[in-house]
């Protein structure tokens, strides 16, 4: 007997929810998108008209409360991945969650023990990992795992554009801590890369910078908003087997050079470049980096929504990013966060008061407090 179709429910309409993740369901067989939720009544019926959806509501619990409803896509701002996300679970449904696990790792770890908690009752939970460095990353696996660069000294992330430079363009939400709360531009995804290939970091230090500090409201108001996300941070990290990691961020660096992750070791080199998702390599005795094509058996491709309907239909080994995968590179971006608030050095894993919320007014005077700060 065939198996029936997986009812999907859609919680956030936004650009990357319709451009990506509506059309790959749609091309899936086994999978039928029956609500859409958005929280604007005018936007969710006409994503809902768009994509041929029978529901549009613009109450999110509603779509966890549907009983025809088996799992929920959440691709709202991060205010609402946790408790969207812990209710699903809660009830049943299984849960693909955008990127920007939480908005903190309080809300974070909040989501993984739902998480486990219904995997004992076989419902699963996925995160949309990063849509970079997906072709090679198999392959990156590899060469480091094989030892291409030899013992890792140095690893230099770099992702600098332009995308915030101009002073008169809106608040958007990625500029407004109030809804996605510590998440800096893109910092946490790109650990989560760097973490794949390279493993865990034991501390970080961090400097944050806000150069546009009031911009339009996005309510068209005419009345200038605070900017409270900063437009660029540094990260300096030790990595758990040796060398430093370190990022530089920005979205405000007009005319920079393209993002790439380069990793220098005792035996050689390996340089990303995220455009193309080319590969360049060099050992001791070589010239000069050259291009590493990626093995055809190692190339992949943007398979999200497909391994999340087969990890629902078929059960099996949880698929990554895992919520505890989330977990760690939250853990990252607070500690990171914290860094920058209040300075210093910070060890991870975080312990103890390091881990309440840093919208907390006492995170700030509990950490000033602890033996051996170094502001």
């Amino acid at each position: 007997m065939a198996q029936s179709a997986v009812r999907l429910g859609v919680i956030g309409t936004g650009g990357f929810a319709r451009s990506m993740h509506l059309p790959r369901f749609q091309q899936l067989s086994g999978v039928e998108v029956v609500a859409v939720c958005n929280r604007t009544a005018a936007t969710a019926q006409q994503v809902a008209r768009e994509f041929g959806v029978a529901r549009a509501v613009t109450d999110w619990r509603e779509v966890i409360a549907m009983p025809d409803v088996d799992a929920v896509l959440i691709a709202t701002w991060p205010y609402l991945h946790a408790p969207a996300s812990i209710a699903a679970l809660e009830a049943g449904k299984h849960v693909l969650c955008l990127g920007r696990m939480a908005m903190n790792l309080a809300e974070a770890r909040s989501m993984l023990e739902a998480a486990r908690r219904a995997q004992e009752r076989g419902v699963r939970a996925m995160l949309v990992p990063p849509a970079f460095a997906v072709a090679g990353d198999a392959s990156m696996r590899r060469l480091l795992a094989e030892g291409y660069v030899g013992r890792v000294h140095q690893v230099l992330a770099v992702f600098l554009n332009d995308q915030h430079s101009h002073a008169a363009a809106p608040l958007t939400w990625r500029q407004d801590r109030e809804l996605s709360g510590i998440n800096v531009l893109l910092l946490g995804a790109h650990y989560e890369v760097t973490r794949r290939w390279l493993g865990d970091v034991t501390g970080v230090m961090a400097r944050e910078q806000t150069f546009i500090r009031e911009r339009p409201a996005p309510d068209g108001s005419g009345r200038l908003a605070p900017v409270t996300v900063p437009d660029a941070i540094t990260v300096v990290a030790d990595l758990a087997q040796g060398g430093t990691l370190t990022f530089l961020e920005s979205s405000v660096a007009r005319f920079a050079g393209p993002p790439r992750i380069e990793i220098y070791g005792s035996e050689g080199t390996l340089v990303y470049r995220i455009p193309g998702d080319e590969i360049l390599g060099a050992r001791a005795g070589d010239k000069e980096l050259a291009p590493l094509p990626i093995p055809e058996d190692l190339r992949r491709t943007w398979t999200v929504e497909a391994d999340f309907l087969r990890m629902v239909r078929e059960g099996g080994p949880e698929v990554e990013p895992t919520f505890a995968d989330g977990v760690a590179y939250m853990e990252f971006t607070q500690a990171a966060r914290l860094s920058a608030t209040v300075g210093g050095w910070v060890p991870l894993p975080l312990r103890g008061d390091m881990e309440i919320p840093p919208t907390s007014e006492r995170w700030a005077e509990l950490w000033r407090g602890r033996p051996g700060h170094q502001p």
